[in-house]
Parts: structure tokens; sequence; C-alpha cells
């Protein structure tokens, strides 16, 4: 796992937050994320995020679930269990499109949910370090990865006259684990303070 060095600060006011994202982009330093309590509109642009694919991703599971269906009532119905329904032909496409619509929007659903956890790194029993409680309450966090070419003070300095409050120098692992946080009372070989 991972081990990286960052600079954080806190932010009280969204109002402060923007600008101080556009400043650090601007001065060439690494913003590797800011984390919030709820999502603030327009913060992703802001950032430089691009647009996620999830939506490529929901129309290509889709087509599956509908080449699925297609696949599998053709060959049960034509192929091996030939029932006559009603006089219909064997290969009766109106009638079976309930069930192509609804494995269709099965498999986008069910594939969206499971891309979107993987790429968040979401499941049962993985655990993530977090750099401050305080930012499921009320408080943004503005995190900068230090690099080869990062000056420590400089980059504090920076973070404090953007607007920032406690602002550090943290080292936490940017990876995932499985287990729990109340049973890890080492780590980075130095006791966890309990909070």
């Amino acid at each position: 796992m991972a081990i990286k060095k960052f600079i954080t600060g806190n932010f009280y006011d969204e109002k402060v937050l923007f600008p101080a994202v556009t400043k650090v982009r601007k001065a060439g330093y690494k913003l590797y994320d800011v984390y919030t309590p709820f999502p603030i509109h327009g913060l992703d642009k802001v950032m430089g995020q691009k647009d996620t694919d999830l939506h490529i991703a929901g129309f290509i599971y889709g087509i599956t679930g509908t080449a699925t269906a297609i696949g599998f009532i053709t060959w049960a119905l034509t192929v091996d269990w030939q029932l006559n329904f009603g006089g219909k032909p064997f290969f009766s496409l109106p009638a079976w499109i309930p069930i192509i619509f609804e494995l269709t929007v099965l498999f986008a659903a069910v594939g969206m949910v499971l891309t979107f956890c993987w790429l968040c790194q979401l499941a049962p029993f993985v655990k993530k370090d977090h750099f401050s409680p305080k930012i499921t309450d009320d408080t943004f966090l503005m995190a900068i990865e230090c690099t080869d070419k990062t000056n420590e003070a400089e980059a504090v300095a920076f973070l404090q006259s953007a607007g920032a409050a406690d602002v550090k120098v943290e080292h936490r692992e940017t990876g995932w684990w499985f287990g729990t946080y109340d049973k890890d009372t080492v780590k980075f070989g130095k006791p966890v303070p309990e909070v």
C-alpha cells in the first residue's frame, strides 16, 4: 500500500473554497481531492475533473442485457423447447419485448452500481484512510499531494493565505484495505490516538 505525503487545509465556507481551488490549480500544486460533507454544484469543473464515463458503461451493460434476453428467449422458444402459444410463430419478437426491456434495465442498473462501487472503491469490509472526521459534518477539506518539487513550508503558507484553517502536513494511505478501523492500533509505525 502506498503511503504518501499530503498538505491538508480545512475550509469553513463554500465561498472561500471555490477561489482557493482555483488558486491552487493556477499555482501548479497537485490537487489530490476536495472532501465535502455534501455535493457542491460546479466544484468538479473548478477542480478540472472530466465528466464521468459511467453512462457509456451503462449503455454497454444495457446492450448486453438486450442481447442476453433475445439470445436466450430465441434459443429456448425456437430451438430447445418449441411451444405453440395460441398459434403465434415460434419467433414472436413483439411478445418478448417486455422481458427484453426488463433484462436491459436490470443489466444496466446492476452493472452501473457495481462499476460505480469499483471505481469509488466501495464495498463491505473495505476501509480507506480519512483525512479528518470533520469532513462528514460541516467542514470542507482540500488535500494537496506533495511531489519531489513541492516546498512544504511554501505550500502550507499558500493554503493559509487562500483561507484554509488547520493546515498541516500528513502521511496517509491512498489505497484501501480489508479490516476495521477499531482494530487498527498501530498505523504507519505510530499508535493511533483515540478520538
